[in-house]
């Protein structure tokens, strides 16, 4: 028995080899597969029905493909993506709990966000990034 699961596992690892396999763009469309799918269990709709199925083809796809180059730019790119979500979510997480005590203004030169303390008035801030003075009134 142990022998022929060996041997199971081994050809599946020759089938695999040169293909893309699990990454973080896989994972994702596989999450969102069993997200839809919960959903759909609810709304019962044809649409939604048909968007899983594209979802599975897509998975399937990347998964088995041998364009090793391709996927990983995709998976680059889903990364970039995902990495700029985060860091607005933060940022909003941040301003949430910080709301009694900080401000958060943007550079009108360089568009950063910095995090100001909340004194009323009319205030006179250095961008640390570019040094380019502003007015703030907070």
């Amino acid at each position: 028995m142990r022998n022929m699961k060996s041997s199971f596992i081994e050809k599946i690892a020759r089938f695999m080899a040169g293909r893309n396999g699990m990454d973080s763009l896989n994972k994702f469309i596989f999450w969102f597969y069993v997200a839809l799918l919960v959903i759909n269990l609810f709304l019962r709709s044809f649409i939604l029905s048909y968007l899983e199925l594209v979802l599975v083809g897509v998975y399937i796809f990347r998964t088995l493909s041998r364009n090793i180059w391709k996927r990983q730019e995709e998976n680059r790119k889903y990364l970039i993506v995902q990495h700029r979500v985060a860091k607005w979510l933060k940022l909003q997480r941040c301003k949430w709990t910080d709301r009694k005590a900080k401000v958060y203004r943007k550079c009108p030169s360089c568009k950063r966000t910095l995090r100001l303390p909340r004194t009323k008035g009319k205030h006179e801030v250095n961008c640390p990034v570019c040094h380019h003075n502003f007015h703030v009134k907070v």
